[in-house]
């Protein structure tokens, strides 16, 4: 479930959107900084939309500087160093991957996932250990979520909800020490965690039926394997936008009511612009991955 939340490149500044690239590099070198260089594989848009977020919340300015990688080492880049909200990111992020990986193993038995988890076993133990309440917050709410799976919840509100309020607790970094931003952000991340949650279920419709996968779009709209794909994709799309809209409706509110001190543009992009064309391009296309 990772990868939705991206800004719209057409629409941004080219120094706009190298500072959003400073931040996607400094999160990957924070990765491979605090724990090994495989787990950079597991960078994503999602996780440097946070580090993104709650850096911009600070009076301090992040420092930019440039560094040659492991994907280009001869030419220089801007990178984001370090901070509390990008190790944060990292932390998190190395959870969620790992979880992800086991899952798709449970699921699907991929030898791939297999292999793919063993680099992330002493990640996931160090973030277990440096932020050990958010650790079990997520564990339970990975939980929850496996559960209604089992049970074959033909809800998708329901499901959604849970993912919501697993990326609610992401959210609220914790060294935050204002109430009234730590309930925005948990409001903020309920709403994205839906968004996504919701996206993802359409987007891997076609997917799920092949591989006869859990996926509450298709059982609360009972789709029949005679029934057309894109017929049914059809019969879902306008009550699936309608959630999606309406989710991504309450994501911007409670962004108005961050004080966003600096990368405003870049965030308002994402926020306005970069998950609606994310969301229509999947709409439009069925379930095509992009």
């Amino acid at each position: 479930m990772f990868g939705y939340i991206t800004p719209y490149k057409d629409e941004l500044k080219v120094r706009e959107y190298n500072t959003f690239k400073a931040y996607y590099c400094g999160l990957c070198k924070t990765l491979g900084s605090e724990f090994n260089q495989i787990v950079r594989f597991g960078l994503n848009y999602d996780f440097t939309f946070l580090g993104l977020l709650l850096s911009s919340l600070d009076e301090k300015r992040d420092k930019i500087k440039y560094e040659s990688c492991i994907a280009n080492p001869f030419q220089k880049k801007p990178i984001v160093m370090k901070n509390k909200y990008i190790s944060y990111s990292a932390y998190i992020s190395v959870i969620l991957v790992y979880y992800k990986l086991l899952d798709d193993w449970k699921d699907e038995r991929k030898l791939l996932s297999l292999m793919g988890m063993i680099p992330f076993i002493f990640p996931k133990n160090k973030a277990k250990y440096v932020f050990k309440e958010k650790y079990f917050a997520i564990k339970n709410n990975l939980d929850k979520l496996a559960k209604l799976e089992e049970e074959k919840c033909d809800i998708i509100d329901e499901s959604a909800d849970v993912f919501g309020k697993l990326m609610e607790e992401i959210a609220a970094f914790p060294f935050i020490n204002d109430d009234k931003t730590i309930r925005i952000l948990r409001w903020l991340g309920y709403n994205l965690g839906r968004f996504i949650y919701v996206l993802d279920a359409f987007n891997d419709i076609e997917k799920d039926i092949k591989e006869n996968n859990y996926n509450p779009i298709l059982l609360q709209y009972k789709y029949n394997p005679e029934e057309e794909l894109e017929k049914f994709l059809s019969r879902v799309r306008n009550p699936i936008e309608f959630t999606l809209t309406f989710t991504l409706d309450n994501l911007a509110k409670s962004y108005e009511l961050l004080d966003i001190k600096y990368n405003k543009s870049i965030i308002e992009n994402i926020v306005y612009m970069g998950t609606r064309r994310k969301m229509m391009q999947i709409l439009e296309k069925g379930s095509c991955k992009k």
